[in-house]
């Protein structure tokens, strides 16, 4: 009943044993354009799971110690059992990773973004490379009649995600296909993850959830909208561990005690409440009600129900004639991911510890993982995850298999993620607009306020107060001049808009965001991805070539603030 990507597999992480053949081309660093789909070839390095951005030097030539690192790096909160808080005062690489492998970091691009006007750059940007021009979605069109060199089993048909979004947002968030139908897909806003994923560092960003069809319909499967607002809201509340208010519902027509008072009634929030050890359970409504029961679906705490989904596109950024940034067009990427299976908090917690092991047995040996570029790649804890990035031309194709590693480190291991997801346990409140279920091209990130940690510290104030810069990399002079004074200190004036308005932090000037937008062009033209994928004009000086054997960051304590 519920949609599959793959079959699940519950094992532990790095127990997700494939052999990759290790092929060594003449391929130039500078040109990758023998890209195939059809084998797991790695080119590059089969540590591309480690981001370019973990290998920062955190150690200023001035002695100032930086700490980018605690934004992913931290305590966890259960169900996530993976304690990775050291890797903020240590480079644990491993002796084949210590190499950085991102060499598009080192290399000048000044002639070349020279050479590309900002009339060229905003024509292309401003195109779109998921519709065509009758609005019908090309790589849906492309996977209708499918390319031999995306027939990953030459079976003739497309098994894996094919694109339905038509980013047609009603008022309430959800989308719209062309015949006033729904399709599943509901907009929210959130604030975003710290550092690399701030527009300010080269892209725009969108993130858009669907819970599988037993969650939209009622207990016959007939689609009903109020049944499937009121389970996104039941999500909501299971994965930020918070109460969701709702509009008042009648709890009668559908037999759940949603405000947990004892009794049905009128509710007008989800009430969070689930301790199972005392007897203390939540349930969904509708037709994924009744499969609960059959336990064919599964409610936790902190964890999503099988067959959600995230479609998260990363844009370039567009700039208007008032100089204003916004979402472009044009996508860089489009990434997807579905949960497959269901993993219960032992299962979770026994996987957390075999890694724990196998890294004690095997400390040398690297994670190895499973899967293709149709089928997309499992992360050993329920999910699947696909990825599409731009051809030569600036027309989407699926990733390879060495470009979709890129996406498996941070989604698959990391104490800082919720069910292994980013953006949607940082859903913004109801506070907002359309109660924070809109898209950004509804309304944007000037005027949303910084959001706080649990213990109450500001978000992005303390992001910018441990790394004393606005990414990892510590080159964005934009903010660094803006934010800090010429001893290196926080401008009180300008935290202080930041408190009201994150805009004014995250979104670059018009000259920043075309000059990015210029030098992942270029990136584009090589078709360079497996050598880094960050947009930069001058070579980054703040990266490790190498990482010296037992290397320390300079941070004395961990920071954490769950």
């Amino acid at each position: 009943m519920l949609k599959t990507f793959s079959k699940a597999r519950t094992m532990p992480l790095r127990m997700i044993f494939i052999f990759i053949s290790v092929i060594l081309t003449g391929c130039s660093e500078s040109q990758h354009t023998d890209i195939s789909l059809l084998n797991n070839r790695i080119v590059n390095t089969n540590g591309a799971y480690i981001p370019a951005q973990c290998y920062t030097k955190t150690k200023s030539e001035n002695g100032q110690i930086h700490n980018p690192c605690f934004s992913c790096h931290t305590a966890p909160i259960a169900p996530n059992y993976i304690d990775d808080s050291s890797l903020q005062l240590a480079y644990e690489f491993k002796e084949a990773t210590r190499k950085n492998p991102w060499s598009n970091l080192f290399k000048d691009r000044t002639e070349q973004v020279a050479k590309i006007t900002d009339q060229a750059i905003l024509k292309y940007i401003r195109q779109s490379n998921y519709f065509d021009e009758q609005g019908q979605i090309i790589l849906a069109k492309k996977m209708a009649e499918l390319p031999a060199e995306w027939d990953v089993n030459g079976d003739g048909k497309w098994n894996g995600f094919t694109p339905d979004c038509y980013y047609h947002f009603d008022k309430e968030g959800f989308d719209r296909k062309p015949n006033g139908e729904i399709s599943g897909w509901r907009a929210f806003a959130y604030a975003p993850f710290l550092g690399t994923f701030w527009p300010t560092n080269g892209s725009t960003n969108d993130v858009i959830i669907r819970l599988a069809p037993p969650f939209r319909q009622d207990e016959n499967g007939k689609m009903d909208l109020g049944i499937y607002k009121i389970n996104l809201a039941i999500v909501q509340a299971l994965i930020q561990r918070i109460d969701i208010p709702i509009p008042a519902t009648d709890e009668r027509l559908y037999g759940v005690d949603l405000n947990r008072n004892g009794k049905l009634d009128i509710a007008q929030k989800i009430v969070y409440l689930w301790a199972p050890r005392e007897g203390v359970f939540m349930s969904y409504v509708g037709k994924a009600k009744i499969l609960m029961t059959e336990k064919k679906l599964h409610l936790a705490g902190g964890l999503y129900p099988e067959g959600t989904e995230f479609l998260h596109s990363v844009r370039y950024i567009n700039v208007d004639a008032q100089g204003h940034t916004m979402l472009a067009n044009r996508f860089k990427e489009l990434r997807y991911g579905i949960k497959t299976g269901w993993n219960n908090y032992g299962q979770l917690q026994n996987s957390a510890m075999a890694e724990e092991k196998e890294l004690h047995d095997f400390p040398e040996r690297l994670r190895r993982m499973m899967g293709n570029p149709e089928a997309g790649m499992p992360n050993g804890l329920g999910w699947a995850y696909q990825g599409f990035i731009e051809d030569q031309k600036g027309q989407l194709r699926p990733q390879s298999f060495e470009e979709s590693l890129n996406c498996m480190g941070c989604h698959s291991g990391l104490g800082v993620t919720t069910d292994s997801s980013f953006a949607f346990p940082r859903k913004l409140g109801s506070e907002q607009l359309q109660a924070s279920w809109f898209h950004w091209t509804q309304k944007d990130l000037n005027g949303l306020p910084e959001p706080k940690f649990p213990d109450g510290h500001w978000q992005y104030t303390e992001y910018l107060l441990q790394n004393h810069s606005a990414n990892e990399f510590r080159n964005n002079k934009e903010v660094i001049g803006k934010f800090f004074n010429a001893a290196g200190r926080l401008k009180p004036s300008e935290v202080e808009i930041l408190h009201k308005d994150i805009g004014h932090l995250l979104l670059p000037s018009a000259k920043r965001a075309l000059r990015l937008n210029k030098a992942y062009k270029i990136i584009v033209d090589e078709q360079s991805y497996i050598y880094g994928r960050d947009a930069h004009v001058k070579p980054v000086t703040t990266s490790w070539d190498i990482v010296p054997t037992g290397e320390k960051t300079g941070i004395k304590k961990p920071v954490i603030h769950n």
